[in-house]
């Protein structure tokens, strides 16, 4: 089979389609011919070696795919063969075939195209485990992302208001502000332009932030929260540290918590799968939850995917067709 490959950390040109053994599923896995893979930031990551995967992981890129079971392990009877499915991969997606977990695997949701669906699973799963799992966002309450037009901005601005929470969220340019006031996002704040925390207070306040920033945003997401409110802190583009004044901590009784989904053990990956299946697949099949996705590339054209994303001008996922 066809899979993407780099021998060492680089810049995206690196990435390179060669023929690689065809895997065998073993137990409790199964093997899936991939339709489409979505691209992610820590893809962009573990290629410049800033992100090295869990020692039992696929070395390979690509933790998001859609398609259809092709074989399935000892201890698998859930899943058919020709079954149209997507998962969380734990590496590997940028292929032709992956395998995958039987518990990481989820029905395909349906009033999507199958394709589709790979811009869903690491995005939607990083978004339920953060903000609603562990962060508790309640319908009435207020949320705050970071990134509106970027694959995780996109999906919690309409998972927030599928279940019926106010959105704020901000952008670093006017035409991805007005994207994400598209998405159904109540006030978009442009950070280039102004303060958002200013912003967010003088609006009421934010219970919840979904952070990708770090660094310099720290202080400011502090200052938004309401009282009893939780920061969900979930990577660290704006830098890995920060000085802050401590006492709004205190004073406000704050929760501040981090994750990354792919060291999870694959029985937590599998709850959260079966949570998303329950309580985020209806939202996609009444149309209130859509993957947004800007541009497809084949699987060969992975390095040109990799440039476009690290280029910052998309809107929504990106997609490798094999």
């Amino acid at each position: 089979m066809r899979a993407i490959v780099f021998d060492q950390p680089g810049d995206a040109d690196v990435l390179k389609c060669q023929e690689v053994p065809m895997p065998a599923p073993g137990k409790n896995q199964v093997l899936i011919k991939v339709l489409a893979a979505g691209i992610n930031r820590p893809d962009v990551l573990q290629r410049v070696g800033l992100y090295p995967p869990p020692p039992d992981a696929n070395p390979g890129l690509g933790l998001e795919v859609s398609g259809h079971i092709h074989a399935r392990g000892d201890g698998v009877t859930n899943w058919p063969i020709g079954e149209a499915v997507c998962a969380l991969t734990h590496g590997g997606g940028y292929a032709e075939f992956v395998l995958v977990d039987a518990g990481s695997v989820m029905t395909a949701p349906k009033g999507i195209s199958l394709r589709d669906a790979a811009a869903l699973p690491e995005t939607v799963l990083t978004v339920w485990q953060n903000v609603f799992a562990k962060a508790g966002l309640k319908p009435g309450e207020t949320l705050l992302v970071h990134g509106a037009a970027s694959g995780i901005g996109s999906t919690a601005i309409q998972m927030a208001k599928a279940h019926g929470a106010r959105m704020i969220a901000t952008a670093r340019h006017d035409d991805k502000a007005a994207f994400g006031k598209g998405l159904g996002a109540d006030i978009v704040i442009n950070t280039q332009k102004e303060d958002f925390a200013a912003i967010a207070r003088e609006a009421g306040g934010v219970d919840v932030v979904l952070d990708m920033v770090g660094g310099e945003f720290l202080e400011g997401n502090i200052a938004a929260l309401n009282p009893g409110g939780r920061l969900a802190l979930i990577a660290l583009l704006g830098g890995y540290e920060a000085r802050i004044n401590l006492i709004p901590i205190l004073q406000k009784h704050l929760h501040i918590m981090g994750s990354t989904l792919r060291p999870l053990s694959l029985a937590a990956k599998a709850s959260l799968c079966r949570a998303v299946e329950k309580h985020v697949w209806p939202w996609v099949a009444a149309g209130k939850l859509v993957p947004i996705i800007d541009q497809t590339f084949a699987l060969c054209d992975a390095a040109k995917a990799h440039a476009y994303l690290e280029s910052g001008v998309h809107k929504g996922k990106l997609l490798l067709i094999p």
